[in-house]
């Protein structure tokens, strides 16, 4: 499968599970010529620490399942969790954390897409 389709088809799982389980305001973010460590960042909110672990959990769980390469850290303080699965990068932040480091405006320079 082509670097694009595969990391577009990680964007649309890692999505998927956002929605399924109630994350809010997810932002998708093309990074991919602003650097190399992944494709596609994705920054969602969860409302509490416990909906940020559940989210960032059950993204890691379905990956597993469906033989994609996953990391995550953060998961202890589940105030801002960050999951690698290559070519996508998520962000799960409860509000104040996402308010205080503001990722979009970070990279602000990638198209934004709001989902």
């Amino acid at each position: 499968m082509k670097k694009e389709l595969q990391s577009k088809k990680l964007e649309k799982f890692a999505l998927d599970t956002i929605a399924d389980l109630k994350g809010l305001d997810p932002v998708c973010m093309d990074i991919s010529k602003m650097s190399s460590i992944a494709d596609h960042m994705i920054v969602v909110t969860g409302t509490s620490s416990r909906h940020v672990k559940s989210i960032s959990e059950e993204i890691v769980k379905r990956s597993k399942a469906a033989e994609y390469p996953v990391r995550m850290e953060g998961q202890e303080q589940a105030e801002w969790v960050l999951i690698d699965l290559g070519d996508v990068i998520v962000h799960v932040m409860q509000a104040a954390t996402r308010k205080l480091y503001d990722l979009e405006s970070l990279w602000k320079l990638a198209p934004v897409e709001k989902k």
